[in-house]
């Protein structure tokens, strides 16, 4: 019998879903992720969750950022590393090994966490973002909210429902020029029929607080 499988025959897992901050997936090896439970969590209440990607060459402690907005505005975070150290698998070759390791870190926070089903965003900032914008709109029957901060890429397998989405970008980003990317994705976003929040401001590529804080309230509101 396995660890998990001791844990769920003897419901011992339960223990691990009332922990309070942030901790370790313990899905992966080298590289895992992390799930941050806010401090006004109480077991059994549902709470809305934020499924937070990192950028390119990075892992789940870039974005630990978040954790403080969550304890202040009430949502879970789960932020897994992607499988690749230099980005995630859509930008590299098609969806894949990240998809899958999403779906297990999913239902791994489910397990762990009362999880509002209704209320789930996917966010990111960067390639990050890019895999926000991309796989959100092929699972927006799952994920009612896109938070794509300084995106570069969006480039759906598919599309499914219709989330409502917040973007974000720097109108001096060096990395993800603005001019060819959020400022083209938004019209065409809006022609479909997509409800999209858009910001603009002074910077290049990163996240500003005041933009982060923004984007989580907007989803949260």
């Amino acid at each position: 019998m396995t660890r998990r499988e001791f844990l769920a025959a003897t419901g011992a897992a339960g223990a691990l879903a009332h922990r309070i901050g942030q901790q370790p997936l313990k899905l992966g090896d080298d590289r895992d992720g992390l799930l941050y439970v806010p401090r006004g969590y109480k077991a059994g209440v549902a709470m809305p969750l934020i499924l937070m990607l990192h950028g390119a060459g990075n892992t789940a402690l870039s974005v630990t950022y978040t954790f403080e907005i969550a304890d202040d505005l009430g949502f879970i975070v789960l932020a897994p590393d992607s499988r690749d150290e230099s980005t995630w698998d859509m930008l590299l070759h098609g969806f894949g090994e990240d998809v899958e390791f999403i779906g297990a870190a999913l239902k791994d926070t489910y397990a762990r966490c009362a999880v509002d089903r209704r209320r789930m965003a996917i966010a990111g900032h960067s390639d990050g973002a890019s895999y926000s914008l991309s796989l959100g709109l092929g699972t927006g029957d799952t994920f009612g909210h896109i938070l794509a901060f300084s995106p570069g890429v969006m480039q759906p397998a598919e599309v499914h429902g219709k989330p409502r989405i917040f973007i974000s970008h720097g109108v001096s980003d060096p990395i993800m020029p603005i001019d060819v990317t959020s400022r083209r994705f938004v019209p065409r976003l809006k022609g479909l029929g997509y409800d999209v929040t858009y910001r603009e401001y002074e910077g290049r590529h990163g996240v500003p607080p005041a933009i982060a804080r923004e984007g989580f309230q907007w989803f949260i509101s």
